[in-house]
């Protein structure tokens, strides 16, 4: 991920424990504008409660949360609980989560792929257009920055490409920075520019390749998981300015 772009967001040495158990350990990175940072590590390694401090949903013990003044951030959350009992379509969801007007919303579905559901209920929406809904909310924002909880969650395998395609392509398109929490390892080479390992604290970051390699990211997922990733040639198709 090249530092010549200018930094949306930073955490520094963030640390936090809850509960009498440490979640995050001395935790710093970096999220430049037009690149793609990918969380990854097992369960229990803090990737989402890393997301809440960086939203600042949670403050930490310690350390720091530095952001460009008035950054716009569009959040896609890991689940969205949906009371059955409520009749919510698609377009008044998205008009009760960020009020705007019938074109914008008709233009963000759009732009995600998913313009024929506005008046489907939530909840009758398959896992891989709940996502896309979840993603035109965050565009309404108009932001510079789009985080993303497990954005392929309830998603068929089939669908999880097309949405980490669809996530590259925003960022193309919109200049956005972008990190991202994923357990799709084998798609994380084609989607991203940076992975962060996380158990805690930082077992390793940088280029998909040099982590698939790293023994720490190795001794986490086993052999197999990292040859397989080491498979995925990774090839930009955007320039960093």
């Amino acid at each position: 991920m090249s530092d010549e772009n200018p930094i949306l967001l930073a955490g520094r040495d963030l640390a936090l424990s809850l509960g009498g158990q440490r979640i995050l350990d001395g935790v710093s990175l970096k999220i430049p504008e037009r690149a793609i940072l990918t969380v990854v590590g097992p369960n229990g390694a803090g990737k989402t409660t890393l997301l809440k401090v960086l939203l600042g949903l949670i403050a930490p013990d310690s350390g720091q949360v530095v952001r460009r003044p008035n950054l716009r951030i569009g959040y896609v959350p890991q689940k969205l609980d949906i009371a059955p009992t409520l009749p919510l379509s698609a377009r008044r969801f998205l008009e009760l989560a960020a009020p705007s007007s019938s074109q914008a919303i008709e233009e963000a579905l759009a732009r995600v792929g998913a313009p024929k559901v506005q008046e489907t209920p939530l909840l009758g929406l398959s896992g891989g257009e709940l996502q896309r809904v979840l993603l035109a909310r965050a565009l309404l924002r108009q932001p510079e920055l789009l985080v993303l909880d497990e954005p392929v969650r309830g998603v068929d395998l089939a669908g999880q490409a097309d949405l980490y395609d669809l996530i590259a392509d925003l960022r193309n398109q919109l200049g956005l920075g972008i990190i991202l929490v994923s357990h799709d390892l084998h798609l994380v080479m084609r989607a991203t520019d940076e992975v962060l390992c996380l158990n805690t604290h930082v077992c390793c970051h940088g280029h998909p390749e040099a982590v698939s390699r790293h023994p720490e990211f190795v001794a986490l997922f086993g052999p197999r998981v990292a040859e397989t990733m080491a498979l995925y040639p990774h090839h930009h198709d955007h320039r960093h300015r």
